[in-house]
């Protein structure tokens, strides 16, 4: 016999402009996935850009504290290439 492990969700309570909770409604009567379902996709989906994005900033924010800087000619070669 399996043993139930204890949740480890964490309930969230959050206030909805009218307009997206009837989208959202949508959504589950479209898809038969709850709302829970698809908040938390979507959320995931959130979090994990915005941490992308974050340490994308960092990682150039630290590259130009070590003075790692594209060159003059450099940025002209590569508008020169691609326009610009």
């Amino acid at each position: 016999m399996e043993t139930m492990k204890p949740s480890t969700d964490k309930p969230m309570t959050v206030r909805l402009p009218a307009d997206l909770a009837g989208q959202l409604e949508k959504l589950t009567q479209a898809t038969g996935r709850n709302k829970s379902a698809i908040t938390v996709a979507a959320l995931r989906d959130y979090v994990d850009a915005e941490a992308w994005q974050i340490q994308d900033i960092e990682q150039g924010i630290a590259e130009a504290d070590r003075g790692e800087f594209a060159s003059a000619d450099g940025v002209d070669l590569f508008f020169a290439k691609y326009g610009g």
